[in-house]
């Protein structure tokens, strides 16, 4: 639906005027967090944009989430492009001096309105963005598990546009987010890099969003791999000490590239007749999988079926791991800085 005028007579006289983007692919996590948006919001956003991102959308958004901000919001499609092309077509429309980037499985909790505008009024003019604070809830009645583990780092995700506060102009003249970043990982940690490397400070905030561990199915930290692709680009634009500036865990790709050249060398020992040395190689392989599947199950709840999906997935890990990473420097290796869509 198409926004009408904006209602200022609403709006707190002190608070600095902003909007909200929130990319979706319409997960049903988009009603929870227009809820909570509606709920929370107070002072309430002049504008709210939806970008619907469905590759193939078969119907409208339901939107009825929205409550009294419905006649806010705007809804836009970008057909599939990915949530920084989304993101970007958002930015497109604002026409506030800042903009809040929300995630679609995300709720902002109860007082964001208020405190966002506290944290508004807090950033000074050298200040481009302000995070807010997430909490993933993880159950009490259980260790959690792999997957639940990984959401809960986004506790720790340094400028992650789950929550982030932008201003507007000067993420425009940044060229936005950049859009060779198709998947919803690392987009917000390159923004933040161009822009402090630009000679902006980012900070983060008072208010608080709450970041449920999404539904997933036992292969899903086998397709996270594709990740690494994003990394082998954020070398290329960024440099090999990305990793310290965007304060982003270094995570285990380093054993996995050597987990991997070990099975390799093994089954090529194998196959040229070298018994002895290749059954060296493959022990090698088998401890440095044991170790990765035994820290990623420890933790956990050690249930049967968490188990076999441990072991399962930690085999196939590492290779995949190595093969995206390999994959994305070829794709690359001539990547220049992001300059924006114009």
């Amino acid at each position: 639906m198409k926004t009408a005028a904006p209602h200022e007579a609403q709006d707190a006289p002190s608070a600095d005027p902003y909007s909200v983007v929130i990319p979706t692919i319409g997960r049903r996590c988009l009603d929870a967090c227009l809820r909570a948006l509606a709920e929370a919001a107070v002072p309430p956003p002049r504008e709210v944009f939806v970008v619907d991102d469905r590759r193939d959308a078969d119907g409208p958004l339901d939107l009825t989430g929205a409550g009294p901000l419905a006649d806010r919001v705007t809804v836009l499609a970008t057909g599939g492009r990915g949530p920084a092309a989304a993101r970007n077509a958002g930015l497109c429309h604002v026409a506030t001096p800042w903009v809040v980037f929300l995630d679609d499985d995300v709720q902002v909790r109860p007082g964001w309105g208020a405190l966002l505008a506290h944290d508004l009024a807090q950033a000074g003019p050298g200040t481009a963005g302000v995070q807010g604070r997430l909490t993933v809830p993880l159950p009490d009645d259980r260790r959690p598990t792999d997957w639940e583990r990984c959401t809960a780092g986004l506790e720790e995700a340094a400028w992650a546009t789950a929550d982030m506060a932008y201003r507007t102009e000067t993420v425009r003249r940044a060229g936005g987010f950049d859009e060779r970043f198709l998947r919803a990982f690392r987009e917000d940690a390159d923004l933040a890099l161009r822009l402090m490397d630009g000679g902006w400070t980012l900070g983060r905030g008072t208010r608080s969003t709450l970041h449920p561990v999404r539904p997933a199915d036992r292969w899903v930290s086998v397709r996270t791999q594709r990740g690494n692709a994003d990394d082998a680009l954020m070398n290329r634009i960024h440099g090999p000490d990305w990793w310290t500036r965007a304060e982003a865990p270094r995570g285990r790709l380093p054993g996995h590239l050597a987990v991997t050249a070990t099975g390799l060398t093994a089954a090529a020992l194998a196959l040229t007749g070298h018994r002895r040395a290749a059954a060296v190689a493959g022990a090698l392989w088998a401890a440095g999988t044991a170790e990765f599947t035994w820290a990623r199950i420890a933790p956990g709840p050690r249930t049967a079926a968490e188990v076999a999906t441990m072991i399962g997935t930690s085999v196939v890990i590492p290779p995949l791991a190595a093969l995206h990473r390999a994959l994305g420097a070829i794709r690359h290796r001539s990547a220049a800085a992001w300059g924006g869509t114009a």
